[in-house]
């Protein structure tokens, strides 16, 4: 009976350390879609604006030796298109896992071509939530691609932007874990400002 107790201890303490290192593992390579969200990292970070006077506006960001792309997004963001060409050194890439409800993580290490960028920011609760991916290219030619956790430019990376005159809104997704656009609540915003107009106009008119 002792015995047995005793491997009852040791199989329970195995059963422990194995779920630790489980635990360590995915801490490790795996990011919660809450949790990928840095700020103020891109400090060099300028901004243009490209045509003035237009209801659709369109920015050139540019981030330069050491900026992080993805905060300079996040902080200049509200509603947006984005593209992108330049060049990085060193970024992190995620894959979704539907069965974690995390990004895999997909680690880029030295300096790789961007051959592509492309996403959104709309906003959820009122904060702005960038979506893009990225495909890179290494010095064999090789590429990855995924959604992009994080990025480091050197030389630059040069980031068109496009403003639509109407803000996206997103909703929680409690299937997936991620914040979804919901053209319904597009609709309802703009519903909201259009009764807040009118009835502005009618207080005016009044008075």
């Amino acid at each position: 009976m002792i015995k047995m107790k005793r491997l009852g201890c040791v199989l329970v303490l195995i059963g422990i350390t194995a779920v630790m290192v489980r635990s360590q593992d995915t801490a490790g390579d795996y990011v919660a879609p809450s949790e990928t969200a840095p700020r103020g990292k891109a400090p060099k970070m300028q901004v243009q604006l490209l045509n003035t006077g237009e209801p659709t506006k369109q920015y050139v960001v540019i981030f330069y030796q050491g900026d992080e792309a993805f905060s300079g997004l996040l902080e200049f963001a509200e509603k947006y298109h984005v593209t992108a060409i330049g060049a990085l050194n060193g970024a992190t890439l995620g894959w979704f896992d539907p069965q974690r409800k995390m990004y895999k993580k997909i680690p880029i290490n030295g300096q790789h071509e961007v051959i592509g960028m492309s996403g959104d920011i709309a906003l959820y609760q009122g904060k702005p939530v960038v979506h893009t991916h990225m495909l890179v290219g290494g010095p064999d030619g090789t590429t990855q691609g995924g959604h992009v956790l994080d990025a480091y430019a050197s030389p630059t990376l040069e980031v068109m932007v496009t403003v639509d005159p109407v803000t996206m809104q997103k909703r929680f997704d409690p299937a997936t874990d991620l914040t979804l656009i919901d053209p319904a609540l597009k609709k309802q915003h703009i519903v909201s400002r259009v009764k807040r107009k009118n009835e502005w106009m009618r207080w005016n008119n009044h008075g």
